[in-house]
């Protein structure tokens, strides 16, 4: 079996068709599993020029298998990892306070169709791309608030479970019965934590984020026809570097 995708990045505010078809893919998956609003499913980022949208879809865009977005901490809206476990500890808001100062964002939204699960396709490719595409939009530090099932993504690509806040790092969210773990990728630039597979993936994408590649399914024996399209077009460097701007003013 051989399957083709487009994984593509762009900023929420220049295509909200797509985001839509987004907002209602990752709503459908989570009630089908029994699961009602997380913080990163509302609809709210869809008109944030902070948020950045990675998709997979068919490459005539006419469906979309999942995808997961980056939301940049701006100094005006909350990350969703501190609207979720904010009232649990509170000490996420100076962390990402903190860290905001160089730049710092959430990977969140994750997801994939139920046509797709267990490929990889929805879940490590669009990580691994959400991480490629951190550098580019002046992010030095990512969170993550992250499932039983995709804590090893993170931990593939260098992270590390962010033991400083909740139980070591665990939370139970979005309710009682499910186990949420706060994840931190501290070194975005060079990703000098990651496994050297994803390293080197990573890196490649991150100087030719127009690439073509038949990649091998990390979970069954599938090859994956994958487009990808990571340039995003009129974002600054220091646009999320709240130190940069306080020091310029």
């Amino acid at each position: 079996m051989e399957t083709e995708i487009r994984i593509r990045a762009f900023r929420a505010t220049d295509d909200f068709e797509t985001c839509l078809k987004f907002y209602e893919g990752h709503k459908r998956v989570l009630e089908g599993r029994g699961i009602g609003q997380v913080t990163s499913s509302t609809a709210e980022w869809m008109y944030s020029p902070s948020v950045f949208v990675v998709v997979v879809e068919t490459t005539n865009c006419n469906k979309l298998y999942g995808g997961a977005r980056v939301h940049a901490a701006d100094g005006k809206t909350l990350l969703p990892i501190e609207t979720a476990t904010g009232d649990m500890d509170p000490a996420i808001h100076d962390y990402v306070r903190y860290y905001s100062q160089n730049g710092t964002g959430e990977l969140c939204g994750l997801w994939n169709s139920f046509e797709v699960a267990g490929l990889g396709i929805g879940s490590l490719f669009p990580s691994q791309a959400s991480v490629v595409i951190g550098k580019q939009i002046g992010l030095d530090t990512m969170f993550s608030l992250c499932s039983p099932a995709t804590v090893r993504f993170t931990q593939w690509m260098g992270g590390r479970i962010f033991t400083e806040v909740g139980n070591n790092g665990t939370f139970y969210y979005p309710k009682l019965d499910l186990l949420a773990t706060a994840v931190f990728l501290d070194d975005v630039r060079d990703l000098s934590k990651a496994h050297p597979r994803e390293r080197q993936k990573m890196l490649l994408l991150r100087d030719r984020p127009s690439y073509y590649a038949v990649e091998k399914s990390p979970f069954k024996n599938i090859n994956v026809h994958v487009y990808y399209e990571l340039d995003i077009p009129n974002v600054s460097a220091n646009e999320f570097k709240l130190n940069y701007y306080n020091r310029a003013s």
